[in-house]
Order: C-alpha cells, then sequence, then structure tokens
C-alpha cells in the first residue's frame, strides 16, 4: 500500500474542480489499480459524495455521485482526519469489506478521502494463522488439526465439522469460519465449507446441479447451490 501513500496526495485538485479535473482524479484511481491485489477496489470521495470508483474482483458496488453512508470507513475517515483501517459488515453497503482509508488535503486543509477496499478475509489473514478448530463430542473437546476436517456443517443453529474419527460442534458460525478459514477451505452452500483435499469428484446429478463427492468414510454427497457455483467454478477451475 506504500503507493497509495505517495499517490493520494496528487488527488487535493479534486474538491471544486471542473470536470477535466475529475477525469484526473480518475487516471490517477486506474493508476492505482496496478499496484493493489485485483480482489481490491478503489473509491474516491469528496464532500459528502464519491466521485470515482474502480471495481475489482470484491465490489461492495459504490456508484459516482453515491452519499457516503455512516459507518463506512470513508465516514470514519472524515470524522477522524486520519488513516483507517477496519472490518465493516454488510449493514452499511450490502456486503461486509475490509477497507483501508486515506485522507486526502489541499491547501485549506481536509478535503476528501481514498479507500482501498477489500475482502473481509484480509482482516483474518492479518490475524495468527488457524490451524485446527475445537470441537466437542459428548463432554469432551478436542482440538482438531484442519488437515483432518472433511467438511463443515451448518444445521439447526448449529455449526458442525466431520472427520474420520466423527462428528464435532464448535462454537464458531460458518459465516466466520469462511473467513477464518485458509485457502483449502471453501464454502459451497449456505449450509457447507469442504476441504478442497477431501473433494473425490464433482459431478451432475439429473438437475444439472452440482454435487461435490467427498473421501469421507461417511460418502458424503454436497451439493453446490447456485450462489456458490461461480466461486467454486473460479477456484477449482473447471
Amino acid at each position: 500500500m506504500q503507493i497509495i501513500n505517495t499517490c493520494y496526495n496528487k488527488i487535493k485538485y479534486l474538491e471544486g474542480r471542473e470536470n477535466s479535473n475529475i477525469m484526473m482524479v480518475r487516471q490517477i484511481t486506474k493508476f492505482i489499480e496496478d499496484w493493489i491485489p485485483p480482489e481490491a477496489s478503489v473509491a474516491v470521495a469528496a464532500k459528502d459524495q464519491y466521485l470515482d470508483y474502480l471495481s475489482g474482483i470484491h465490489d461492495i458496488r459504490i456508484r459516482p455521485g453515491q452519499s457516503v453512508p455512516s459507518g463506512s470507513i470513508t465516514e470514519r475517515v472524515y470524522r477522524q482526519k486520519s488513516r483507517v483501517e477496519s472490518l465493516v459488515d454488510e449493514s452499511v453497503f450490502g456486503t461486509p469489506y475490509y477497507g483501508i482509508g486515506y485522507p486526502i488535503e489541499d491547501q485549506m486543509g481536509f478535503s476528501g478521502a481514498l479507500i482501498v477496499i477489500l475482502p473481509p478475509t484480509y482482516f483474518y489473514k492479518k490475524q495468527a494463522a488457524l490451524s485446527f478448530l475445537t470441537g466437542k463430542k459428548g463432554e469432551i473437546w478436542r482440538p482438531i488439526p484442519l488437515e483432518k476436517i472433511a467438511y463443515i456443517e451448518s444445521n439447526q443453529k448449529k455449526t458442525w465439522f466431520y472427520t474420520e474419527d466423527g462428528q464435532y460442534s464448535t462454537i464458531d458460525t460458518l459465516k466466520t469460519l469462511e473467513y477464518k478459514l485458509p485457502n483449502s477451505f471453501i464454502r459451497i452452500h449456505r449450509s457447507y465449507i469442504i476441504n478442497i483435499s477431501f473433494i473425490k469428484h464433482i459431478s451432475r446429478d439429473l438437475s444439472s446441479n452440482l454435487i461435490v463427492a467427498l473421501n469421507h468414510p461417511d460418502n458424503s454427497e454436497l451439493p453446490v447451490s447456485q450462489t456458490y457455483v461461480n466461486s467454486v467454478r473460479r477456484i477449482l477451475g473447471f
């Protein structure tokens, strides 16, 4: 992110300028795109609205001219007049994100903000790497290494994970685990996260829905919901 620190001051022209300078803002935003990961989006705001938005893979669908909402990284940069880095839940834009916001200043002082928008997983990757889940079976708790977990299920308001040794419950929700687990796990359904290394094969059922068969003692076959088909195909490359 060092390039952003050196670039964002150049956007000081954006407040109260003509369309030609707005075009310059967009060119700078495009330039920044070459220096951030492909999953990131970039937004530029002045006063109470966004001037430009460059969407990446993690797209929260900001529109130029859209008002800056309360609770957003942009609003917090305005309020604190300093760099802000934080996780933001889905209540603000409908999609959670991890934002890094930089204040923009001109000769008159504070004038706007530049925001780098990343997937929520970025936050969890900055934390200590998750290497195990603690599961409960009966009245016994056991830390289970991730590589031994075939899949994780949300069922009847509880979260369960499955190993060759049986089924365990965990206090984490599927949504939290989706962000905390490494890339060797993939969400395929609102109720399932699977360990890629346990996949035996992927096929279609009679209705042409994708079905994942797992190398697991119970010969589990789990459906891929339409919501996750595109991400499953992109991650697994088929």
